[in-house]
């Protein structure tokens, strides 16, 4: 349980950090979705990320692994939209 709480822990530094670079790059799909990215000068999306961080490892203490691989895996379509933003592809 605690190798899974120290995973999803360092997922969630790794999400925080590509939400913030995002946020700050100014990308025009950022545009699509103002609801979340404008109020409070884009800090609502990141309570979002919190709250599933958060979740993520109330779930994971309370012993279902499960929530660490969907956490991973969340993760992993972050980190993919991250890099296609600063790429250029999207």
């Amino acid at each position: 349980m605690a190798m899974g709480l120290i995973v999803v822990f360092c997922l969630g530094v790794f999400n925080f950090a590509a939400h913030k670079a995002v946020l700050e790059s100014g990308h025009p799909m950022l545009g699509h979705v103002p609801w979340l990215v404008e109020p409070m000068g884009g800090r609502l999306s990141l309570i979002v990320e919190y709250a599933m961080l958060v979740g993520a490892m109330i779930m994971v203490a309370a012993g279902s692994i499960a929530w660490a691989w969907l956490y991973a895996f969340y993760s992993g379509i972050n980190g993919l939209a991250a890099w296609l933003i600063f790429s250029g592809r999207a």
